[in-house]
């Protein structure tokens, strides 16, 4: 399992590495406070996700499918799943990003199983709370209740936060049914192998070529795979790839930046530093000071 996360951008919790990895991202008609890599493209994280739409409407999209999200409404999305989330028009809304250990209490716990049926069954990879059940109202309550604890913190805040989201999963194990997992389809199990092969030669000249024969098949299937089950082109992932690895070297490291951009795969620093301030908001520089 845990090389099969390898192969996917994984979208960093930019609070990863404090005592307190709670990262909310406000996201206000397509731009999110704070910006990190991996927005607005296909991605995962290791970190349970809530969701919160204050204003207006927005889709949630995984490999297979999608669901919208209106205003008064929330979602989740459990860890490893790919995803994205897409505004319609102008729109507001929340993203509480925290890791599954936040909801164990302490190590041989007999909550982790009331955790772990839900977060290690991979046919649960998105639910949206439509206003329509009774269970799903209390949710949306408590995801708005979430977003207003953000106005303005007491000395209590991460307890507070912590007793919130043990509340909500609560609610959400007891209230929906934990499906069978399935085989893969035959597009995933050729993503795997074409990912896997990135994780492991990003920092090379990786062709389309290279790719496709990773899993064996032609350049026309490797970029329509591509499109099925990401959205995007294999040269769009792997540049989004090289990039989330940058980041995270940059946070986590004082290794010179063009020695990070060019274990990344990036042979000109300029070129690095214009893809990673259209993606971030910021410089190379800045976002490590930031």
């Amino acid at each position: 399992m845990a090389r099969e996360r390898e192969k996917y951008i994984n979208s960093i919790n930019l609070n990863s590495q404090t005592d307190f990895p709670y990262l909310v991202l406000d996201v206000v008609n397509d731009r999110s406070y704070p910006r990190n890599p991996g927005f607005h493209v296909m991605h995962w994280h290791e970190d349970l996700q809530f969701g919160y739409v204050l204003e207006g409407a927005v889709v949630l999209e995984t490999l297979d499918e999608s669901w919208k999200v209106s205003e008064g409404e929330g979602f989740f999305i459990n860890k490893n799943v790919i995803h994205t989330v897409r505004q319609l028009g102008n729109c507001h809304y929340k993203s509480f990003i925290f890791p599954t250990y936040f909801l164990g209490f302490y190590e041989g716990s007999p909550a982790r199983d009331i955790v772990d049926s839900i977060t290690e069954n991979e046919e649960i990879t998105c639910l949206s709370f439509a206003n329509k059940e009774a269970w799903k109202t209390s949710v949306n309550e408590n995801l708005a209740i979430l977003a207003d604890m953000e106005k303005e913190k007491t000395e209590y805040y991460a307890y507070e936060i912590l007793l919130r989201l043990a509340s909500l999963w609560l609610t959400l194990r007891k209230n929906i049914t934990l499906p069978e997992q399935r085989k893969e389809s035959a597009v995933h199990l050729r993503m795997k192998k074409i990912l896997q092969y990135i994780e492991e030669h990003y920092g090379e000249d990786i062709t389309l070529e290279d790719m496709a024969a990773s899993a064996s098949i032609s350049k026309t299937e490797c970029a329509r795979c591509f499109k099925t089950s990401l959205n995007t082109t294999p040269y769009k992932y792997l540049t989004e790839f090289r990039l989330s690895k940058a980041a995270r070297r940059l946070k986590t490291t004082d290794d010179p930046i063009g020695a990070i951009a060019a274990e990344a795969g990036f042979h000109q620093v300029s070129h690095f530093g214009k893809l990673f301030k259209e993606k971030t908001g910021s410089s190379p520089r800045e976002y490590r000071r930031k």
